[in-house]
């Protein structure tokens, strides 16, 4: 016998297993048996939390009622509007010492507290050292910083052609302190839901004229939608008014030939638009607290157009919650007196300037307001 073949037999023999019917059984696959648990947890995992949101989307109501809107591709990023990072060379001031400071806010505030509190969003300086104030909950009001008095110009309660202001937001003054021209941003709801004002796309906005000294009160221009920040013309013949959810600006005539007249400033802004201010070069400073992305994807564009995607979000989601997905590019924009794009400065993620709603021109320099951050930014202009 070979050496080989002594190897052989020395070999250990595998156990079997022999069955009664004398046949050998085919070893269980402890995998496969795994496998299936998984997949009957996954299952099991998957209809219970599909079930309640099923049932969810069918019992609750939102607390919206959307309508689908149409707007044109955003404009592309290139030129005038190129990303930049101009925004943050701005510095904070009164960090962490304010509450949106779109306003001046009472300290501990909460989101429930506004309509008691009041919550000023406009703020112009008239004639005589005063300060003309719109308070989203409570109407206008004439301040008096020097004897600390504060004088109630309009009531919101007060109806205006039978239909109530629930969210006054921004205002501006002639230089005589005659008119107070003012948004009524609308009728249904109010500052603290601005976000479902937006989605819904209601069209109660108003922009109404105030007379300081026969107390009348006028609607200029009606079925706007989320009409906010407004502006005079230097030659005080006309306003602009920025309808936000239409990422648009629109004129109305006070004076002149085209008195009574309204039409289009400009359209298809690069973001939504909150306050108008004017800058030194005889044009317009817009702050945008978002952008609508080209190249790129703008969450408000895609819904605009899917209604009951935006009734599921809002029966399942805060308002909290939704703004967390909201990009929070931050963009100022500088108008020419008829309009056209002059120059752009962005902060593209919001490191340093975030949630812009106002830009204010002053000595030099650019201050920003914000209507969710707890500071203003300021931006020496020759730095950029």
């Amino acid at each position: 016998m070979s050496e080989a073949d002594g190897l052989r037999q020395r070999r250990p023999l595998r156990p079997q297993v022999v069955t009664d019917d004398g046949q050998v059984p085919e070893a269980k696959d402890g995998s496969s048996f795994s496998g299936r648990v998984f997949r009957v947890t996954f299952l099991m995992l998957a209809v219970s939390l599909t079930v309640p949101l099923l049932g969810a989307l069918l019992l609750l109501d939102s607390p919206i009622d959307p309508q689908p809107l149409s707007f044109k591709e955003p404009p592309l990023l290139l030129g005038v509007l190129q990303p930049n990072m101009k925004l943050r060379q701005a510095e904070r001031l009164f960090e962490n010492q304010l509450i949106g400071p779109e306003s001046i806010a009472n300290i501990g505030e909460t989101r429930d507290d506004e309509p008691a509190c009041g919550r000023p969003l406009g703020i112009r300086a008239g004639p005589n050292g005063t300060l003309f104030v719109a308070d989203a909950y409570k109407g206008l009001f004439e301040v008096n910083p020097w004897k600390r008095e504060v004088k109630l110009l309009l009531s919101s309660e007060t109806p205006i052609e039978g239909r109530k202001m629930s969210f006054v937001n921004d205002l501006t003054v002639t230089q005589d302190g005659r008119k107070i021209y003012f948004t009524d941003s609308s009728s249904k709801w109010q500052r603290r839901d601005y976000l479902l004002l937006v989605m819904e796309g209601t069209d109660d906005g108003r922009l109404l004229e105030y007379d300081t000294k026969t107390q009348e009160v006028k609607v200029l221009l009606d079925q706007l939608r989320f009409p906010n920040g407004v502006q005079l013309s230097p030659a005080e013949d006309f306003v602009l008014v920025a309808e936000t959810t239409m990422a648009r600006i629109r004129r109305f005539y006070v004076s002149g030939l085209m008195k009574g007249g309204a039409d289009l400033f400009v359209e298809n802004l690069p973001g939504f638009p909150d306050n108008i201010r004017p800058s030194s070069s005889g044009g317009y400073w817009v702050g945008m607290g978002t952008i609508r992305s080209n190249p790129g994807f703008s969450m408000l564009d895609f819904l605009s157009e899917r209604p009951y995607i935006k009734r599921m979000i809002f029966k399942l989601f805060s308002q909290e919650t939704v703004m967390k997905f909201v990009p929070r590019y931050s963009l100022v924009l500088e108008l020419s007196d008829s309009g056209a794009f002059r120059r752009s400065l962005h902060d593209p993620d919001g490191q340093v300037a975030s949630y812009i709603s106002e830009v204010h021109e002053h000595d030099g320099h650019l201050y920003l307001g914000s209507f969710r951050a707890p500071f203003l930014c300021r931006l020496n202009l020759q730095s950029v």
